[in-house]
């Protein structure tokens, strides 16, 4: 049975950080030696990211106390996991209290019609958690049943659109809210390590929420049609995207190969799809998740792709820096809004640990009006 996507609403923390900022404060905070200095000019002039959003909002301009920087001394602090993960609750709990509802009513539903809940995030923990404070703040009746995708990284949209998906198809009268929330700036380790610059030149924070159901969308209304998932995991990799629990905040691995692994086994995730009738040259839009330029680099440069079909990847990436599992569906969001052909393929992917590869087959559906293009969904800052 086919699935589709009704609506994308995203919404971001208040606290814009602007990648020129963001730089002379790892200058003036951070580095400790030339050599530090050196790398964070090279990779922020690299990062093609204009701006990002935090819930670290001390870190603002000008930075003020907070549990990450001590104004008295005009230095950087460095909180237990504990404080960090106290962030994570309450910031999560502030974004997510409208955004469920306006995916809602996006999708011309009612909060009564949601069935289930299933969401994801890799950057912190609470219970009751976000599934329950979403069920109270809308009065869902109690019986709504909720699932949680944690600890998966860039790619866990995918497994949620997959798990939404297979509700749709055992219950067509489901009604699924998908929510995606990450803060990944809570983690950033302000050390001299290469590691930890890269992150704090690429990770920033940001939430979505989708409505997914087995029902055909009005003619007046844009939508997604989920067509085919896939999976697959790389022979290596596993030592170069990895992370743990650390006594300050979620400890993160990304090593310079990952770009390189991207290019050596794409086209192996991308078997399903080319050994069927599909051709790659159809794809309108390739929705990838902008982990970082030299993500979206290598996919283009492995695939030969023209500039126009990574667009809205690459838009993403310059306007909000890589949000986790939630990026990805800001790219899905951009494309919705651009008006085009019926039934436009699109084919989506992420990257997680391991190295795992996540992808989606998508046809874009827009609405048929006779004024201005459809925008369905819309971001909040």
């Amino acid at each position: 049975m086919q699935s589709y996507i009704h609506s994308i609403e995203t919404a971001v923390p208040e606290t814009a950080l602007s990648q020129d900022y963001i730089r002379q404060f790892m200058k003036d905070h951070v580095a400790k030696s030339r050599l530090a200095l050196r790398t964070i000019q090279r990779i922020y002039a690299h990062s093609a990211i204009d701006q990002r959003h935090s819930a670290l909002h001390e870190l603002g301009q000008p930075p003020r106390d907070g549990i990450f920087f001590d104004a008295a001394k005009q230095q950087i602090r460095n909180p237990p996991t504990g404080d960090r993960n106290g962030r994570y609750q309450t910031e999560t709990i502030k974004l997510l209290s409208e955004l469920p509802a306006r995916a809602i009513r996006a999708a011309n539903y009612q909060p009564g019609d949601v069935t289930h809940i299933v969401t994801a995030s890799c950057t912190g923990f609470f219970a009751p958690g976000p599934d329950w404070h979403i069920i109270r703040a809308l009065d869902l009746p109690p019986t709504v049943q909720a699932y949680h995708l944690g600890y998966m990284g860039c790619y866990a949209a995918f497994p949620a659109m997959r798990l939404a998906r297979h509700i749709c198809a055992s219950q067509p009268e489901a009604v699924v809210l998908i929510v995606c929330h990450e803060l990944c700036t809570l983690h950033l380790q302000f050390t001299d390590d290469p590691d930890a610059l890269l992150a704090a030149s690429i990770f920033a924070d940001g939430v979505a929420a989708a409505i997914v159901t087995a029902q055909p969308p009005a003619p007046d209304r844009a939508a997604l049609s989920l067509d085919a998932l896939h999976t697959t995991r790389t022979p290596e990799g596993e030592r170069d995207m990895a992370w743990t629990i650390g006594n300050t905040g979620f400890d993160m691995i990304l090593t310079p190969k990952i770009p390189r692994l991207i290019r050596k086994y794409i086209s192996d995730a991308l078997l399903p799809y080319t050994s069927s009738d599909l051709s790659m040259d159809a794809i309108k839009y390739w929705a990838v998740h902008p982990g970082g330029r030299a993500i979206l680099d290598a996919v283009q440069a492995a695939q030969e792709l023209p500039d126009a079909v990574l667009a809205p990847s690459r838009q993403t990436l310059r306007e909000y820096g890589n949000m986790s599992s939630a990026t990805i569906w800001f790219v899905l969001r951009n494309i919705m809004q651009q008006q085009g052909e019926r039934d436009a393929p699109i084919l989506a992917m992420a990257f997680g640990p391991g190295l795992t590869i996540e992808s989606v087959l998508l046809h874009s559906i827009p609405a048929k009006t006779s004024g201005a293009p459809h925008a369905l969904a819309t971001a909040s800052s």
